[in-house]
């Protein structure tokens, strides 16, 4: 940290708002403000950047204290039967609180992403996968396929970092890698190789995807494909992408599951896993998914580590149970089994769904809402008002949060815990 009076300049800061977790920005703090000054990108300024909009917690739209709003949404818990909480932006010691909150109260835990989450988890839990890490990525790729996703839409720096590097541990020659999309044009410019080579780019329709995924499985596991074509795309270009990837020494398939918003999207996720495990008897091959942002998969950790599960777990009859379908809030909510929300986001600002039942938002100041909840307590931010941890997208490194700026705000565990202690009055 450099000093240059009366601001402050942090280096190599690493971003909870992103699931690549880029660790090497340059932060200027003056007082409460926040810029970036090196190495941001749109992701990382937005969360950074955003400024202290709120400090004062509201109770029915009004002004009050800490204790008052405390006070208010530990009553709301209380006279519920079936509390669904939701939204989940949050680091580990945030969420293990509110775990414990949920468990006391018998509510649903679920998450305002679990949707696109919930893809992969299916698969990996119907018939897992062979995964690899950005680490793994960085240093051994040759050839990566993106299927379905535009990559920098979601993480901007993901080439910048993991594929167009200067150095390897094994001193792999980065700039004849070689990146092919499947239905996704690339957003971005940094696709690009760094000698001008641009990606491979096979067109398809989104709705046709799990008949190109289904087609890639079979190839992969040579199969013989008598029909010209699969969703559009000429069956020998699919080919050409299972003989690229079976001739290279490492290669990676990557998704990000939440673009792939179509129906039983986890079938055409499925496909793909099981097209690695074929290459495999060939080569190196690994799958990928990319995801994360907004503490998603910090959660999703924090919540198996708890109860044995990621994602919508019910607490109602006392004990763990996990079922995607019937433990999703938007579900619980839109069928009137659940009546109370409690909306818990400290590093975003998407605010809650309109519900027709009482909510409590313990979110980051700033955040705007459809209609008025009944409790709002603006917290602070873990990597910006206080240290905290949290987990890359590929699940295998917790990186440490830094505080970088004093504020009054709150820490979302502490309000989470004294709620809880409010319960057992």
């Amino acid at each position: 940290m450099v000093e240059n009076s009366p601001s402050q300049i942090f280096e190599n800061v690493p971003s909870p708002f992103c699931g690549i977790a880029s660790d090497d920005l340059k932060i200027e703090v003056s007082g409460q403000r926040l810029k970036v000054l090196e190495r941001g990108d749109a992701v990382t300024l937005a969360g950074f950047e955003s400024p202290i909009a709120d400090t004062v917690p509201r109770v029915d739209g009004e002004p009050a204290t800490l204790e008052q709003a405390v006070a208010r949404a530990a009553a709301i818990l209380g006279a519920a039967h079936l509390p669904v909480f939701s939204g989940f932006g949050t680091d580990v010691n945030e969420t293990r609180a509110a775990l414990s909150l949920i468990e006391r109260s018998g509510g649903v835990f679920d998450q305002m992403r679990a949707e696109g989450g919930l893809r992969n988890l299916l698969v990996l839990a119907d018939s897992g996968w062979m995964a690899t890490t950005l680490g793994e990525l960085k240093n051994r790729v040759e050839v990566l396929v993106s299927f379905g996703t535009d990559i920098e839409a979601n993480f901007p720096r993901f080439f910048e970092r993991f594929i167009w590097t200067e150095e390897t541990l094994f001193g792999a020659e980065t700039s004849k890698r070689e990146i092919i999309y499947i239905g996704a044009t690339p957003g971005g410019a940094a696709a690009t190789a760094p000698d001008g080579r641009t990606p491979q780019v096979i067109p398809c329709d989104r709705a046709q995807l799990p008949q190109v995924a289904a087609v890639l499985s079979a190839l992969a596991q040579g199969v013989e494909v008598k029909a010209e074509t699969a969703g559009g795309v000429p069956v020998d270009t699919l080919r050409g992408v299972v003989a690229r990837l079976r001739e290279a020494g490492y290669g990676v398939v990557t998704w990000a599951a939440g673009q792939l918003d179509f129906p039983h999207a986890e079938l055409a996720v499925q496909q793909l896993c099981k097209a690695v495990v074929a290459l495999n008897r060939h080569t190196r091959c690994a799958a990928l998914p990319l995801g994360g942002q907004d503490g998603d998969r910090t959660a999703s950790q924090v919540a198996a580590w708890i109860s044995g599960y990621p994602t919508r777990v019910s607490y109602a009859r006392g004990y763990p149970e996990y079922d995607p379908y019937h433990n999703g809030a938007a579900r619980l909510l839109a069928g009137g089994e659940a009546d109370a929300l409690v909306w818990v986001s400290s590093l975003g600002l998407a605010p809650p769904p309109v519900a027709a039942v009482p909510t409590v938002v313990i979110g980051r100041s700033g955040m705007r809402f459809g209609r008025e909840p009944e409790v709002f307590i603006p917290v602070g931010v873990p990597g910006i008002d206080f240290a905290g941890h949290m987990y890359r997208c590929d699940n295998v490194v917790a990186m440490p949060l830094y505080q970088l700026r004093q504020s009054d705000l709150p820490k979302a565990a502490e309000v989470l815990k004294a709620i809880e202690r409010g319960l057992g009055r």
